[in-house]
């Protein structure tokens, strides 16, 4: 009889038990960390375990409720592992998406937050975890090792820029002290062409090579600039000189005075245009037009009156031949006469006066053929 009333006692207690536990999983509260979640899932098993069944079947309807239990954690574990197996395929794809971009700088921001969006992502399971991890951390280890490529391939290229810019710097600094403007400068155009096309140096060096690169150039177009407005007021100078000169053409040109003086005075003038030098090219060409108008109407007027005097000359020299000529010809007719008047004449005296005076006709005539040989001679001259 105590037997039996023990045992009952010993029921009572055990399915007090059962129920206090089938209470504890219907109101089990998760842990943000599954693995202690998991343990304490699991000390819920061994406790119930523990527990002697006395194979009543409330006992039963207590187990069902107790597995019911469980099977609603596990099934909310199971939305959380879904949930935070999606977000990581998600991570996974834009890992893998990243490993193949172009901007690798701009992309190493958003590699640091995809690993901090891992890190809250949550479990998805020990084995599903693994195998995501691993697929997620191989796009990050391709994504690196093409980050530290590309780091080394541009430190590689800083040098070749650093050494290519450094012999632009010699060179610049070889041609600043030239004098040859036009052609340095379009060498120091063609320097900036190249210093251009190399591309960046590194931020440690390059600001340091452009400010050696360019004082050189500067020192250069700071001695071309100077050079240039110097002769800027040369050619400014030069071109008040030309003006002078032009006004003094254009004075003894327009007086329409062709004497000796004038046009030694006019020889004077081009020999001085030719000593001032260069006007510059927006007033040199006009400047020597106009100079040389001047010249050309003072010596084409010289050169007319000249063709006239000459013209004149010869009209006198001309009518000089003709009345030559024509004095011939009398003393040609003369000394027929007297001639003529020789036959007949008795007296030797008579004809020996009528023939000296025939041999000084004749001798005139000798005389004046000679001049018109010179008037001819100096004709034809």
């Amino acid at each position: 009889m105590n037997d039996e009333l023990y045992e009952v006692e010993d029921m009572d207690a055990d399915i007090s038990l059962k129920e206090e536990l089938v209470e504890e999983a219907k109101n089990f509260a998760e842990s943000s960390n599954w693995n202690e979640t998991q343990r304490e899932l699991s000390n819920l098993k061994r406790r119930w375990k523990r527990i002697h069944y006395w194979e009543s079947d409330y006992e039963d309807q207590l187990r069902d409720e107790f597995e019911s239990a469980l099977d609603a954690v596990y099934a909310k574990r199971n939305e959380v592992y879904k949930e935070a197996q999606t977000i990581k395929e998600n991570l996974v794809k834009r890992a893998q998406e990243l490993a193949q971009t172009d901007n690798l700088n701009k992309a190493s921001k958003e590699a640091n937050e995809l690993m901090d969006e891992w890190k809250k992502a949550g479990h998805a399971g020990r084995e599903t975890d693994d195998k995501l991890w691993a697929e997620f951390q191989a796009a990050r280890d391709i994504f690196y090792q093409r980050k530290h490529e590309a780091w080394e391939e541009m430190h590689a290229q800083f040098d070749e820029a650093k050494k290519a810019k450094e012999v632009l710097i010699e060179r610049a600094r070889e041609l600043k002290d030239s004098t040859e403007w036009q052609k340095t400068s379009n060498a120091m155009k063609n320097l900036m062409d190249e210093w251009k096309s190399i591309g960046h140096a590194g931020n440690k060096v390059d600001d340091a090579l452009w400010h050696e690169f360019n004082d050189a150039r500067q020192e250069f177009y700071t001695r071309r600039n100077e050079h240039y407005d110097e002769l800027s007021r040369t050619r400014s100078e030069n071109y008040a000189k030309k003006r002078a000169l032009v006004e003094q053409a254009k004075a003894v040109a327009d007086g329409g005075v062709y004497s000796r003086e004038n046009t030694e005075f006019m020889k004077q003038l081009s020999n001085d245009w030719k000593k001032i030098g260069f006007a510059g090219r927006e007033h040199d060409d006009r400047i020597w037009a106009e100079f040389r108008a001047a010249n050309d109407l003072y010596f084409d007027g010289l050169k007319k009156m000249s063709e006239q005097r000459q013209q004149d000359w010869k009209s006198r020299m001309m009518e000089a031949r003709n009345k030559k000529v024509e004095l011939i010809n009398n003393q040609k007719r003369q000394i027929e006469r007297l001639q003529n008047d020789m036959f007949g004449l008795v007296s030797e005296a008579t004809m020996a006066d009528i023939q000296a005076e025939i041999d000084d006709k004749e001798d005139f005539i000798d005389e004046l053929e000679q001049q018109i040989s010179d008037i001819d001679a100096r004709l034809e001259d």
